[in-house]
């Protein structure tokens, strides 16, 4: 199942940004920020297992564009359909307000990611040298609506 978050999800979403980004995760402070927005951009949707663990999230700010900032899912969820799940709840909402382009960033050593996007629709738009703190480069995939993801 698909919802978005609640802050008593913050300790799995913050083990699962540790888990799958490493150096790159947010930190639990963030991700609490991130859940109790105030503007209502910045969306952070979990996904659950039947047994109702927190086994995927996905973070977006859903302004003139949509930027997805990240999908994880634990390493025992992976193939199973929950990035799927959930990179389309983003589309979704990005639709539902009238959004019509979604951007991310991918390292470009995650050949995993890039291959799941492509796979849904992205394509590259740029690439930013040094994005990441390791120093790799990050590669800009979009992805235009077209309206079919709605309701």
């Amino acid at each position: 199942m698909i919802r978005e978050a609640t802050l008593a999800d913050l300790d799995a979403v913050a083990d699962l940004e540790v888990d799958n980004l490493g150096v790159d995760a947010w930190s639990p402070g963030l991700i609490e920020q991130a859940i109790t927005d105030q503007h209502a951009s910045l969306h952070v949707w979990v996904a659950e297992d039947e047994a109702g663990v927190v086994v995927g999230h996905a973070v977006a700010a859903v302004v003139d564009v949509t930027e997805l900032q990240r999908i994880s899912v634990a390493a025992t969820h992976r193939r199973t359909g929950l990035a799927t799940a959930l990179l389309a709840e983003v589309l979704r909402t990005a639709e539902r307000a009238g959004v019509e382009r979604v951007v991310l960033e991918v390292r470009e050593d995650n050949a995993g990611a890039l291959a799941f996007y492509r796979a849904h629709g992205f394509t590259e738009l740029a690439r930013r040298r040094s994005y990441y703190r390791d120093g790799t480069t990050a590669i800009v995939l979009a992805r235009e609506l077209t309206g079919t993801m709605v309701p």
